[in-house]
């Protein structure tokens, strides 16, 4: 393979004559050979609007002439169209802060912007990654504004599936409006409930989440641009800064502004933190419904069986005709992941120490890696489970005219100590409650009729004081 030297401080270096990437990254490359993760496309395409932007807002602030701030605007832009991402080397687990990546980027462009201008790769006397492509910048305010507007990117195409999961619920809802079980508390029977309530609750909690989500990405908004290395601005011309952040706003369509205390932000994670943990909590309430549905689903002659969910895959490879809730499981395991990532931006983010916090890359990964597969996750559970749920009506009807639970129905009328007794009586004798009710001649079957309609003891009041069937 040709090779072509380039130098810095430490040394020189060997580099393939045909890579764009440079020495900086070719160290990158011997010292961090851990996960084999390159960085994510949308990570990459954010990092090239923040170059674009720069070389732009450096051209019209006086410090970077035209033909090389073109020349480094167009390279820039393909590498947001899709272009040379495969030079984009540097493993995820790098050196603190991402000087690392922020280095392979400059490369890159810094190459690919020669080329433009007809010369070799290589020859940093025409385009310098450092005095060019990274002018007026720090890796310390770059690499976490690619933060930010990478994470407002893949925001949306998530809360794009969450909102379609939300309209699944809500339509199995209304399907199930007249579908009466028997609710409970602690895994025992409990008062009885609609089918359809409880999809509305799965429904409305998302619709919480979601509202969350859109909430803590807004502090995304803000941006250390122009802070650079400690958030003092130290090289940072004002009018650049002024201009980056409005180049930044039109390239990416997100209303991005500077943070009032430059060196704040640059120190502290909150804002990432905060936005991590809002992806916590909906897999947290991803995972309860998830488990619910592996409940109502179990069996189908063992378990409890009221609803049966579609098969998209054999169950067992001994078992034959098994089939086990997959995409519930599946599920399970993408939340499980995701509160495992909140722990590990938790822990980096309190690891900062005075102006810099130099564990951004790991922040930056978990982020990014609970954002795609909470996306992901969310398209399998609507389309492959949730879309395709069946009530298994008439057993959950039975089972709820026949739970202790309705025993509650009975409070006003008997008294909470009374009909505990006749539940008692009833689980020793294996009868109903209404038969030991009627035995003891306490009530007539009309009344009981009325008090213990199930349907009506699914809304609010005292049963048998209102009429509500539908």
């Amino acid at each position: 393979m040709r090779k072509r030297v380039e130098k810095d401080y430490l040394g020189k270096k060997n580099i393939p004559a045909d890579s764009y990437y440079g020495i900086q990254t070719e160290r990158a490359l011997e010292n961090f050979s851990i996960s084999y993760i390159k960085p994510h496309s949308e990570f990459i395409k954010s990092t090239a609007l923040i170059k674009l932007a720069a070389a732009k807002a450096n051209m019209i602030a006086g410090l970077l002439d035209s033909k090389r701030g073109n020349a480094i605007a167009r390279a820039s832009q393909e590498v947001v169209d899709g272009k040379l991402h495969h030079y984009f080397v540097v493993d995820v687990f790098q050196a603190g802060a991402g000087t690392s990546h922020n280095m392979n980027a400059n490369e890159v462009i810094a190459n690919r912007a020669i080329e433009i201008l007809g010369g070799k790769k290589g020859d940093y006397k025409i385009i310098d990654p450092h005095d060019h492509v990274n002018k007026s910048q720090s890796t310390n305010d770059t690499y976490p504004t690619t933060m930010r507007i990478t994470c407002l990117s893949l925001t949306e195409y998530l809360l794009k599936e969450l909102e379609g999961l939300v309209k699944s619920f809500n339509t199995k809802a209304k399907q199930f409006d007249n579908v009466i079980k028997s609710g409970r508390t602690h895994l025992m029977d409990a008062a009885p409930i609609r089918l359809g309530q409880e999809f509305k609750a799965y429904a409305d909690m998302l619709a919480k989440d979601k509202e969350n989500i859109l909430s803590a990405s807004k502090k995304l908004l803000e941006l250390n641009i122009g802070a650079t290395a400690i958030g003092t601005g130290l090289n940072a011309d004002p009018r650049y800064v002024s201009e980056m952040i409005k180049n930044l706003s039109k390239l990416t369509g997100f209303k991005l502004y500077r943070a009032k205390d430059l060196v704040e932000i640059t120190q502290s994670m909150e804002d990432f933190v905060v936005f991590s943990s809002v992806l916590k909590a909906l897999a947290i309430d991803l995972t309860k419904i998830c488990n619910d549905i592996r409940l109502m689903g179990s069996g189908p002659t063992a378990g409890l069986a009221e609803i049966k969910i579609p098969a998209v895959q054999p169950g067992s490879s001994i078992m034959p005709g098994k089939i086990n809730p997959s995409i519930a499981e599946c599920m399970n395991m993408i939340c499980y992941q995701i509160m495992g990532n909140d722990s590990t931006i938790t822990l980096a983010a309190q690891a900062g120490q005075f102006e810099l916090n130099v564990m951004m890359p790991l922040i930056a990964y978990n982020l990014i890696f609970s954002l795609q597969i909470m996306k992901n996750g969310l398209k399998m559970l609507r389309e492959k489970l949730v879309d395709g749920i069946q009530a298994n009506r008439e057993w959950m009807k039975f089972i709820a005219e026949k739970s202790y639970g309705i025993a509650m129905a009975l409070n006003p009328y008997l008294g909470y100590n009374k009909t505990a007794e006749l539940v008692k009586i009833a689980m020793k004798k294996h009868k109903t409650l209404r038969e030991i009710v009627l035995e003891k001649k306490l009530m007539t079957k009309e009344e009981l009729d009325k008090i213990l309609d199930v349907y009506a003891l699914t809304e609010m009041g005292i049963a048998g004081k209102r009429k509500v069937r539908k």
